[in-house]
């Protein structure tokens, strides 16, 4: 006795396994497109120099840059994903009234909203969000 998989079941596993194959090779044949149509002469050295939107690049690339631009950033990305995710909770709010389930979506979302602040909390007592932070020295352990 042979069981039989569905032909559903089937038919979305081919259309996953040419979907694999049609993806695999759309990189390789759009690198192939770019270097047959790209222009082709010899490298100077002028055109291997970094685009700085016009402007001739001054100094080296490798300069220290402050992490706090990088802390900042990603604080705003959180809150911004933050925002992403409570606004379709907002859309079917009126449709959980009507269902009778409003206090297990306000309770999730105050969930949520209470991990973000603890988040928040965490960045403002390290310091993380000003802007200007000095430098703290430690005394070496006697």
């Amino acid at each position: 006795m042979r069981l039989r998989i569905s032909t559903a079941v089937e038919t979305g596993f081919i259309a996953v396994f040419w979907f694999m194959i049609i993806s695999g090779l759309t990189v390789p044949l759009m690198l192939g497109v770019g270097y047959l149509l790209r222009p082709k002469g010899k490298d100077t050295r002028r055109k291997m120099t970094s685009y700085e939107c016009g402007e001739e690049p001054v100094g080296s690339a490798w300069v220290k840059f402050n992490i706090r631009f990088y802390i900042v950033a990603i604080v705003f990305i959180i809150f911004d994903v933050e925002m992403a995710a409570i606004f379709p909770v907002a859309v079917v709010f009126k449709e959980s009234i009507a269902n009778g389930t409003v206090a297990l979506v306000f309770s999730e979302i105050f969930i949520f909203v209470a991990l973000l602040l603890i988040g928040l909390i965490y960045c403002w007592v390290r310091g993380d969000l000003e802007w200007v932070k000095g430098v703290t020295k430690f005394a070496p352990n006697k």
